[in-house]
């Protein structure tokens, strides 16, 4: 997610779970070709399985940049054709590419050409005026026919005209009918499905029907709910057996990059919704809001909230239930 799931936010995430695949904020061929890699792309080794989410139309560009996030050591590169946002339209890539199936395909297959590593699609049901039973299929006859290795459907249509990119996440009507047919059309092709996934439960029920699930907001808004995505749908031990025992995990870390320059709350930002239903949940965050922005702010600030977090030994139970 743009702005959301930067480097910090993806290392953070990784200590809440292991198997969960963690994807970039997408980033445009533009950035990855002529800006600073480094920042925009670079990653911890301790991120993998991680993804690189790119936002682009052009078929060499997306191969060169594919290359380089193999090189970088990327386990997926992610086309983005769903993305509504006015930067997207302007250039003509996003959510706009739904319209143009054929584009996307060539996409796919140059990018396919240049890497080994899966090249996947990320997608709407359509876009403005679009019929779904038309523009979905359609879609995904391109991108097979170009060997996509997954394809992951936020299911609900996207409004260029009319809508914000905030109103599109949430104004069009989800419907994952489309996306349980496409994956009973379809046997062989792996189908992930993506919105309006708020919890864990909800994201068992809908592996009835798909091979993955991916969940954006709920999982940066509350992070907490990462703790039982081992033990609740890999069968495997959680990786902490507390929100408060994650973050003071994170703390190394922290002290690394504030050392290389790095501001707090630039990663403390991201830890903002770890405490749900905790006494003292909102201390911690008004702690970390008011005294983790200010210049000189260091892992103290972040020990010291932590601090006024009253029930500290929660288990994932009962933080998972809450």
């Amino acid at each position: 997610m743009m702005d959301w799931t930067d480097r910090h936010c993806r290392f953070f995430h990784r200590l809440l779970t292991r198997r969960a695949r963690i994807y970039t904020e997408m980033v445009t061929t533009g950035a990855v070709l002529h800006g600073d890699r480094a920042r925009l792309i670079g990653f911890d080794p301790a991120e993998h399985p991680v993804a690189l989410q790119l936002g682009g139309a052009d078929p060499r560009a997306l191969a060169a940049c594919a290359r380089i996030a193999a090189d970088l050591g990327y386990d997926e590169i992610n086309l983005n054709v769903g993305c509504p946002s006015d930067r997207v339209q302007e250039g003509r890539f996003g959510a706009c590419l739904m319209a143009e199936p054929g584009l996307v395909g060539d996409c796919v297959a140059a990018m396919k050409a240049a890497v080994r590593v899966p090249v996947t699609v990320k997608c709407r049901l359509g876009v403005d005026d679009q019929d779904p039973e038309a523009a979905l299929p359609a879609l995904i006859e391109a991108v097979r026919a170009a060997r996509v290795d997954a394809v992951i459907v936020h299911a609900r249509k996207a409004w260029l005209k009319g809508l914000s990119p905030r109103q599109n996440r949430e104004v069009p009507p989800l419907d994952y009918v489309p996306v349980r047919r496409l994956k009973r059309a379809h046997p062989d092709l792996t189908v992930v499905l993506n919105g309006g996934i708020v919890s864990l439960e909800a994201a068992a029920r809908e592996l009835a029907y798909v091979d993955g699930v991916m969940m954006g907001r709920a999982a940066y808004q509350e992070p907490w709910r990462l703790l039982a995505v081992d033990p609740v749908l890999f069968g495997e031990p959680a990786r902490f057996g507390s929100a408060n025992a994650a973050a003071l995990a994170l703390i190394p870390y922290v002290e690394r990059e504030i050392a290389r320059g790095t501001r707090l709350y630039a990663i403390a930002r991201h830890l903002l919704g770890l405490f749900h239903a905790v006494p003292g949940a909102r201390a911690f965050r008004r702690h970390l809001a008011v005294e983790g922005v200010k210049g000189d702010a260091g892992v103290r600030v972040l020990r010291e909230a932590l601090g006024l977090v009253l029930d500290r030994g929660a288990d994932l139970a009962q933080t998972a239930a809450a």
